[in-house]
């Protein structure tokens, strides 16, 4: 069954948390070693931030790609947001333990005064909810249409985190401009779906079809 599958597919959606894990433990491991350079603590909470906005990135592009190009990694989506929410975490938790000391003062006084923290926070609250609920029992749950409604909030999140990452270089490198560049061309192009749907004449299914087809939309978008 599995031979049958094209070669991007073969691997188990399962080991992709094991290898997108990796660049983290490695920099992590580096820090150990003392190979970070002289300020480890800023690299560590740098890198990890920049791997939760490449697998936002990557979890955007599934769709399109797959439209585009006929290359279906929806199996992997999930697997991808939640590598995103992880490394997202993990940077969260190196800014308020190892930069921060749990200095809850200083750390409210950052949100307050510095506009990248507070873009920063509000792209990890809108993904706290994506993350808890995205498994087959919370879709069950919550409907297709309410889960579909909720996940949407990730096109913030995605929007968010660019704009946290622009600000903290400060300047517009050129690797910021790829970022921005790539968010908005996939925004984009969600946006000309979407009015493409709505200005098209609608067919909605009726009897017992409408339930499962609302579940499979929600699933695969």
């Amino acid at each position: 069954m599995r031979d049958a599958l094209p070669w991007y597919q073969r691997l188990r959606p399962g080991a992709l948390y094991f290898i997108g894990i990796v660049p983290g433990a490695w920099t992590f491991a580096l820090g150990v070693m003392d190979q970070l350079g002289p300020d480890p603590m800023k690299v560590l909470e740098r890198d990890l931030g920049l791997w939760a906005l490449k697998f936002l990135v990557l979890g955007l592009a599934i769709t399109p790609l797959r439209r585009l190009t006929g290359i279906n990694l929806l199996r992997y989506r999930r697997a991808v947001g939640l590598l995103a929410f992880i490394y997202a975490s993990l940077h969260l938790t190196t800014y308020l333990v190892l930069d921060q000391n749990l200095d809850f003062v200083a750390i409210w006084a950052d949100i307050v005064k510095r506009p990248y923290i507070t873009i920063g926070m509000a792209a990890f609250l809108i993904l706290v909810p994506l993350a808890i609920t995205s498994n087959n029992a919370m879709l069950r749950r919550l409907g297709g249409p309410a889960w579909q409604k909720l996940h949407r909030w990730v096109y913030l999140a995605v929007a968010a985190g660019v704009v946290h990452y622009i600000l903290v270089a400060k300047v517009w490198e050129k690797q910021s401009v790829v970022y921005a560049g790539l968010v908005v061309l996939l925004l984009g192009y969600r946006a000309m779906i979407r009015f493409q749907r709505s200005a098209a004449p609608s067919r909605r299914p009726t009897g017992a079809g409408t339930a499962a087809g609302l579940g499979a939309r929600a699933i695969s978008r």
